[in-house]
């Protein structure tokens, strides 16, 4: 009885004793909730605690933002390509491309100067025509003997209405087609053109005597220089001797002979064959206003925003193809090289635009340049002054002083002594709106990287482009 009594008394013990503690620990708790209370509570109630701050912002979607933004307010979209050209006019125009028989001498093509495999230029400041020995940049003359300007890039030509550097062959605003050859460029030829002034664009060089109808020693040569029916006369009569181009232009063009045509069918065959072969239009800059943030390295886009609002490239190169909206030309302050344009004895200067409209306010200023692919078509300028895009772009950051420090040594050597002493002259027309533009740090490059965004990866090889032969069975410049 002893021991039961003891036992019962310890278990009451042991009871009581777990009673307290837990006793103890609901106090505790309260009073630490009274705590959080009494914290969490002012005298005019519940105090809020502070929110989380916001993770820090992504500049890079800061920036696409930006690019987006400013793209929507200059009114870029995707460059369209052109509509399908019939594939009869495409094959005629691209023999007729690359055939020597186009020429005086028969041994230059227009291909010669617009190369597949230079991205359809030549690598060249300047370009050699007639009696030149090789092909590209090193291509030579017996004594040395250049064209007067830089060979234009081809790309995209279905989007412009002006066609040279200066302009000289033009659909103008009110419809009416402008040409060195004025009236002599007759309505019915003009009804052939089915791309508008570039059906008429190739109807020129092959007039130009140091380009390709030569000085002398063939039959076209002989012509004078104010006929340019008697000359494309020639040149057709040259084609009807060969039964695969009968067959080929009464191809292109149904219903019509032969013998019913003239030259303005041929130049409006290669005009079908540039629009339909040479359109590029996917680039990373595309992709990316459709839509793609992953296009655009941080580069790209800090170039693209500098182009579109700091450096001022959109006062010329404002649209889609990043060309001048309005057809303006500008002075640039670019270097004089070369044998010039100007027909005085001694003179190497160009006047450019005013050789075109007569006008003194238009001297030295040249068209914009397209600039689609353009990483692909150094060098660069009217005369190919800057053998890289990025001292093209250079040129821009305090233009005034660039031209005074142009550097002559990246121009081939027999290039380097032709440089005109005329800046002063040059800078009396230099436009106003490159004043005051001066880069920051870095700029540049990014410029270039924005640039570099422009390019179509199918345009950098285009050997695909060349035919097997021509139907004259001359050799082919490629």
């Amino acid at each position: 009885m002893g021991c039961s009594f003891f036992f019962a008394s310890k278990t009451r013990r042991l009871i009581f004793g777990y009673c307290d503690i837990l006793a103890h620990c609901r106090t505790q708790i309260g009073i630490f909730l009274i705590g959080i209370l009494a914290t969490a509570c002012g005298e005019d109630g519940p105090i809020v605690p502070p929110p989380v701050p916001p993770p820090p912002p992504d500049p890079r979607a800061g920036l696409i933002d930006t690019v987006r933004l400013l793209a929507e307010q200059r009114n870029l979209d995707p460059l369209l390509p052109p509509d399908p050209v019939r594939t009869e006019l495409v094959e005629l125009g691209r023999v007729l491309l690359f055939d020597k028989i186009l020429s005086g001498n028969r041994d230059v093509s227009c291909a010669t100067c617009h190369l597949p495999s230079q991205a359809m230029g030549d690598g060249r400041s300047l370009s050699i025509g007639q009696e030149g020995v090789g092909l590209g940049p090193g291509r030579t003359h017996p004594n040395g003997v250049f064209t007067a300007r830089h060979s234009p890039a081809l790309f995209n030509l279905h989007t412009s209405k002006q066609f040279f550097w200066d302009g000289r062959v033009e659909l103008l605003d009110n419809g009416s087609m402008r040409t060195p050859a004025n009236d002599q460029l007759t309505s019915e030829m003009e009804a052939v053109f089915e791309f508008g002034a570039l059906s008429a664009q190739p109807m020129f060089p092959v007039f130009t005597r140091v380009e390709m109808r030569a000085q002398s020693g063939n039959e076209i040569a002989d012509l004078p220089d104010t006929d340019y029916p008697l000359v494309w006369a020639a040149l057709m009569a040259r084609l009807s001797e060969i039964d695969t181009y009968r067959q080929m232009f009464e191809a292109a063009y149904p219903g019509v002979l032969f013998d019913d045509m003239t030259f303005a069918h041929a130049a409006n065959a290669m005009a079908g064959f540039m629009v339909s072969e040479l359109a590029f239009t996917d680039t990373p800059w595309d992709r990316f206003l459709l839509g793609n943030d992953d296009e655009m390295s941080d580069a790209a886009l800090r170039g693209a925003k500098s182009f579109m609002a700091s450096v001022r490239c959109m006062r010329c190169h404002e649209t889609d193809q990043f060309d001048d909206r309005n057809g303006e030309f500008h002075n640039v302050a670019l270097p004089q090289i070369g044998p010039g344009q100007e027909t005085d004895p001694g003179s190497n200067d160009d006047f450019g635009r005013e050789r075109t409209t007569g006008d003194p306010l238009d001297r030295r200023m040249f068209k914009t340049p397209a600039l689609r692919n353009v990483e692909l078509t150094a060098p660069y300028g009217h005369a190919g002054q800057f053998t890289t895009l990025l001292g093209i772009v250079e040129h821009y950051d305090e233009i005034d002083n660039r031209l005074a420090n142009y550097d002559v040594s990246q121009l081939e050597p027999a290039l380097q002594g032709t440089i005109l002493n005329n800046f002063s002259a040059i800078l009396e027309t230099r436009d106003t709106i490159l004043l005051d533009v001066v880069f920051e740090e870095g700029e540049a490059e990014d410029l270039v990287a924005f640039l570099k965004s422009l390019t179509d990866d199918a345009a950098r090889n285009l050997n695909s482009l060349a035919p097997v032969s021509v139907p004259s069975g001359l050799s082919i410049d490629k």
